[in-house]
């Protein structure tokens, strides 16, 4: 087995900060091709593989994010990142979080700014795509689900519940029949998901609520809905921390109708070992459970008034 030099793990740290051969050349004064031969070296040196290689660059797999930290302290111990010029050991490092639309919209409205401030070595790369990312090809470090993930070598954390309800404007109601019972919603128009893009069970919302409602304006967004339901456009499904902003939005059939689901953490089990991610996923779960009077509408809560 080859001999394990200092010098290739400067080389397999540029290549991890920079991802793309070429610039971390740039960085280190040489070639492209040095970099690749000296992260060759280093692979075989340790038998492991420390980069994945696709169209985007350079990914560290599993083993090569533990070997950054190992890295990084014998980097800051032989002296190569002054303590004037850094607050802490290493350099800004990427972070792939993917999350529901609805959530994305959250995290970044009320736990981003303090998360840069926390982690000011995270480089946030957010993900809101209404399908499911691929965890075995690390596609994200960390997932916000909305069911668990119960086979694999993953583990999902229960973070909070959240409700969603039924909400229309005041003109489109009194534009529209009567809505006394669930019996009555087969009569108006609804906002909805497209449904073979449902891409999570728990987003079938209008079957849940009544079996024969179809929805007439779709949209993979929540957003677009909400937008929808705002244009007095019809009657949509929507999650009470993001509708409860919103004075134009009337609840229908608020004691009949409530819907309640959960946001769940879900990783690699080998994620959690690492000292960033484990910080992360403390601060995300801590964040979010310290806002729980946010996400779910209390039903003596008279704020948001019930449509009549």
């Amino acid at each position: 087995m080859s001999k394990l030099s200092w010098d290739d793990l400067q080389f397999f740290l540029a290549v991890s900060r920079e991802r793309q051969l070429s610039r971390a050349a740039r960085h280190l004064g040489t070639s492209h091709v040095t970099v690749s031969r000296r992260i060759d070296r280093l692979e075989q040196a340790l038998n492991i593989r420390l980069f994945e290689r696709n169209a985007r660059g350079y990914e560290t797999t599993l083993a090569g994010q533990r070997l950054i930290e190992t890295a990084e302290r014998m980097e800051e111990a032989a002296g190569h990142i002054p303590v004037e010029q850094s607050p802490a050991p290493g350099r800004p490092r990427a972070l792939r979080l993917a999350m529901p639309e609805g959530f994305g919209g959250l995290f970044a409205r009320f736990l981003l700014p303090e998360f840069i401030e926390r982690f000011p070595l995270v480089l946030v790369e957010q993900i809101t795509m209404p399908q499911v990312l691929s965890l075995s090809r690390r596609e994200a470090d960390i997932s916000i689900t909305l069911d668990p993930v119960t086979s694999g070598p993953y583990r999902s954390d229960r973070i909070i519940d959240y409700t969603l309800h039924l909400y229309a404007t005041d003109r489109y109601l009194a534009s529209a029949p009567p809505v006394q019972s669930r019996d009555d919603l087969h009569e108006h128009r609804f906002i909805g998901y497209i449904e073979d893009m449902i891409f999570a069970p728990g987003l079938d919302y209008l079957r849940e609520i009544n079996p024969a409602i179809r929805a007439e304006v779709k949209s993979s967004s929540i957003f677009n809905q909400l937008a929808a339901v705002r244009n007095s456009l019809g009657i949509g499904v929507l999650p009470h921390y993001i509708a409860a902003k919103y004075p134009d939005l009337r609840i229908v059939l608020p004691d009949q109708v409530a819907l309640t689901r959960t946001y769940w953490l879900t990783c690699h089990r080998d994620v959690r070992m690492l000292s960033r991610e484990r910080a992360v996923i403390s601060f995300l779960i801590d964040k979010v459970r310290e806002r729980g009077a946010q996400l779910s509408r209390d039903p003596q809560d008279h704020a948001n008034r019930p449509a009549k």
